[in-house]
């Protein structure tokens, strides 16, 4: 079983996601996701997904990654961008608030073969040198009306948390604590960026190389974490190249370009 003790280095993380529940047939039912059947619910993550992410990214996973046919379902997430950590949540089938240690050590090498780097259910680390932790449970809160399996939940000592396990479409922070969940996100992965200006490190280095008339069109057109993710992402209209790494080169004339493409053609 591959573990990452702590600490972790979340430095090293580029996305964080949680809860794709892929192959579960009435997640859509009972989450209200908006897609008619379970073919369709897969396809659309897996599509968005790559979209978002680079090959060569981090990708930090809070849990409920499948929950159909286990082969069929974890198998699927093969197709996924990125070098993709997961950090158990109780659908899971490598989680120990559901499965033995009998039933992990036989599920275990399904994941892996998926690409997946099998991680603590919970991690405790920095990011650019603050505290944080990641777990799929939040401190509070839950899909349910009462908040489910207490004993694998982190104790709240003010330290901020990532987390999923809610499936609420309230993006973002909630006191010291952060919902990363799909459904929050139009079922994109979130820029660490994003996170990095919650905690509030980072952030004005990250935009200092970001011209303003270019940071004026993303505010018009993106929302935060869908500004970072363009930013970041590789673009079919400047032929594969990431728009941070062509502003870096001072082509911010080609960046202009790409967003009014995308844009529609024009701005006012």
């Amino acid at each position: 079983m591959n573990v990452v003790h702590s600490p972790f280095d979340f430095d090293q993380v580029d996305f964080v996601t949680s809860d794709h529940h892929f192959g579960h047939a009435r997640i859509s039912e009972l989450a209200g996701r908006p897609f008619s059947s379970t073919d369709d619910m897969d396809a659309a993550p897996i599509e968005r997904w790559n979209s978002t992410v680079p090959p060569d990214a981090v990708v930090l996973h809070l849990g409920d990654v499948a929950l159909g046919p286990i082969n069929d379902s974890v198998a699927l997430t093969a197709q996924l961008n990125g070098r993709r950590l997961l950090v158990p949540g109780n659908h899971d089938r490598v989680s120990s608030a559901t499965q033995s240690r009998r039933a992990i050590e036989r599920f275990v090498p399904i994941y892996e073969a998926a690409g997946w780097v099998i991680l603590p259910e919970i991690i405790e680390g920095t990011r650019r040198g603050h505290r944080l932790l990641a777990s799929h449970y939040p401190y509070r809160g839950d899909s349910q009306e009462i908040d489910r399996h207490s004993k694998h939940r982190p104790t709240d000592e003010g330290i901020p948390l990532l987390h999923g396990h809610t499936h609420s479409r309230d993006r973002g922070p909630d006191g010291n604590q952060f919902h990363v969940g799909v459904d929050a996100f139009e079922f994109r992965p979130v820029a660490m960026d994003v996170i990095d200006r919650w905690l509030g490190v980072g952030h004005q280095a990250a935009r200092a190389t970001i011209p303003n008339e270019v940071a004026v069109l993303l505010h018009r057109h993106y929302m935060p974490d869908a500004a970072d993710a363009w930013l970041y992402g590789h673009n079919s209209n400047l032929d594969g190249a990431r728009p941070v790494d062509l502003l870096a080169l001072n082509q911010v004339s080609k960046v202009i370009d790409a967003l009014i493409v995308e844009m529609g053609g024009g701005f006012s």
